[in-house]
């Protein structure tokens, strides 16, 4: 493991490098390709080996974004850019910085699912850290010696076992850990030698990745319970031994394992669970900007959320802490956000309720009230109907779920309804936009959280906001580590949301839609972090202790994809005034 030793000067960014020769090629994060000058290669001892002609890293683009596109598949586009990534990284980000839109459902949802499932079958070169119950008792020397860099500040951590909509996916989980740092660095700026994708490859009971022989994880059944555990306190010690300035997101738990490992870990290192925050935190803040949008008051919303995983217990979980802010208490507040599960609603009183749904249920004299019998509580239409709900949220992976007669349902509650389908991939979506807007007469207010194509309206094109958590968990993890915050707090999560709320141009919101442009991340990206740095020195979690300075401290932090200087170890720098 070694120092990436990048200085900024005057002039840019230098890099002081061990390798020189045919040798600094093999460096994705070293290597320019032709975006070597003839200084350079001479230099650099690398003369001979590449093409005569330099290209500036605008022209590599070009030429690198046309050969990506030259594959129509989407998988095959994957492959394409994870072989760019492999071989020349600077480059890559600025392929996808400049191609953000066409290309982030490539490197992440919905395409990423795919890649998840093919992973052992495209492995082309090893991205990461895999850690194994093979390794038990030696984590920290695994990750000592499989990081390629030290200065590791972020961490993206998953055990493979709940991959978006389509389950366990076994090692193949990696290629989720890969895409989410792909997408910390191009929109929040933190330097790729920064960020390190993990893999807890504690087995898999996916038997299909077992039969197959060219399956590359632990080839074994999942482990559960204290030896589960035992892996995951181990790897987190060694984290935080190996790199004391982490942060960690927690991506693609099991639903039980999720939150407790959320509660296990969040006061030992400054972590959080995208699934169960992020998440959470683009669906408020979907609902504050359709409030935006119709006039209406966020604390009369009633809220009914379709689906109780993690993801469901999250948006729960936001809802009612903005509520709260906003006044709401007592009765009111456990009106507010009523959850169906697939046993329909959840009540108090229901017997056989997992302990997590505990917190989800509504009292039975509320559920009661709404006048259904035990048939009908299973009944999305008529549970839309008794509970009047005015905003409706899909995290069931259901796909068609919110049919003509749900959605009617909603036209009837309200002007504007609020309809969020966040199941992803698109398959499982619980409706398409062009469905909504024509059962709705094109009053409801949609995001989505699979990426579409803008509907045709009788005023003209209808662009769909995906409520999609890259816009906040990129600005969580960038606002955390610029602060030194020691935790992540509930209300930094909260901060993220209204600031995402609250970056919505007019513009945006006069479409009307409901999530920003994905073209405008970077801005974006920013402007949360500001929100969860100020929360956490609010919060007294910070090492920086004024909020004063955060804003100019997030930009000098920031990188961007440019090369560098790049100067052997032993030999004079071309420029040697550092900033």
């Amino acid at each position: 493991m070694q120092e990436f030793d990048l200085k900024r000067t005057k002039t840019g960014d230098r890099l002081r490098v061990p390798k020189s020769g045919p040798e600094l090629l093999r460096y994705p994060l070293y290597n320019k390709g032709t975006g070597f000058t003839r200084e350079e290669r001479q230099r650099l001892g690398i003369e001979g080996v590449l093409p005569a002609q330099h290209n500036d890293i605008e022209t590599q683009a070009d030429r690198i974004y046309k050969s990506i596109c030259f594959n129509p598949d989407p998988v095959g586009r994957h492959i394409g850019l994870a072989s760019l990534q492999d071989r020349n990284e600077v480059l890559f980000y600025k392929v996808l910085s400049l191609h953000l839109e066409e290309l982030m459902p490539i490197i992440y949802t919905p395409t990423v699912g795919q890649a998840s499932q093919h992973f052992s079958r495209v492995f082309r070169r090893a991205r990461g850290v895999f850690i194994t119950p093979d390794y038990a008792g030696r984590i920290e020397d695994v990750l000592r010696h499989a990081a390629p860099f030290s200065g590791v500040q972020l961490m993206v951590v998953t055990d493979n076992e709940s991959i978006l909509g389509i389950g366990d996916q076994g090692v193949g989980g990696m290629a989720i850990s890969v895409g989410k740092l792909a997408l910390y660095c191009t929109g929040a700026g933190i330097h790729p030698a920064r960020t390190l994708p993990i893999s807890l490859d504690v087995g898999t009971n996916n038997q299909e990745l077992l039969d197959d022989p060219l399956y590359l994880g632990w080839r074994d059944k999942r482990l559960r319970g204290n030896e589960y555990l035992a892996i995951v306190d181990e790897f987190v010690d060694a984290a935080k031994k190996v790199f004391p300035d982490v942060v960690i997101q927690w991506e693609d738990l099991r639903k039980d394992n999720a939150l407790m490992i959320l509660d296990r870990y969040r006061q030992m290192l400054p972590s959080f669970n995208d699934d169960i925050q992020g998440t959470g935190a683009v669906a408020t803040a979907s609902v504050q900007a359709a409030c935006r949008i119709s006039g209406s008051r966020f604390h009369d919303a009633r809220i009914l959320i379709y689906g109780a995983g993690a993801a469901g217990l999250g948006i729960a979980r936001q809802l009612r802490d903005q509520l709260t802010q906003s006044g709401l208490s007592g009765e009111a507040l456990a009106r507010a956000v009523l959850v169906m599960d697939s046993r329909g609603v959840i009540s108090a009183d229901r017997d056989g309720l997992d302990e997590y749904k505990r917190e989800l249920a509504w009292p039975a004299e509320l559920v009661a009230e709404l006048g259904l019998g035990e048939t009908d509580r299973r009944n999305l239409e008529k549970v839309v109907t008794a509970c009047k709900a005015t905003v409706l949220i899909g995290t069931s992976g259901q796909g068609g779920s919110f049919t003509a007669g749900v959605v009617h349902a909603m036209a009837v509650n309200t002007d504007a309804p609020v309809i969020l389908p966040m199941s992803n991939p698109t398959s499982i979506s619980e409706a398409v936009p062009e469905d909504i807007f024509r059962w709705t007469d094109n009053k409801a207010l949609v995001a989505t959280g699979s990426p579409f194509e803008p509907v045709q309206l009788e005023d003209g094109p209808r662009r769909i906001g995906q409520a999609n958590n890259v816009f906040v968990f990129p600005g969580i993890g960038l606002g955390t580590i610029v602060a030194g915050a020691s935790e992540i707090t509930d209300s930094m999560i909260s901060a993220a949301a209204t600031a995402l709320a609250g970056s919505l141009s007019d513009a945006e919101l006069g479409e009307p839609c409901l999530m920003p442009e994905v073209t405008r991340l970077w801005d974006i990206c920013g402007d949360v972090a500001l929100a969860v740095a100020t929360q956490a020195v609010l919060d007294g979690v910070a090492r920086q202790k004024k909020v004063g300075g955060l804003e100019e401290k997030i930009a000098e932090y920031r990188w961007k994809p440019v090369y560098p200087e790049i100067v052997i170890e032993g030999q004079p720098s071309q420029t040697s005034t550092e900033k």
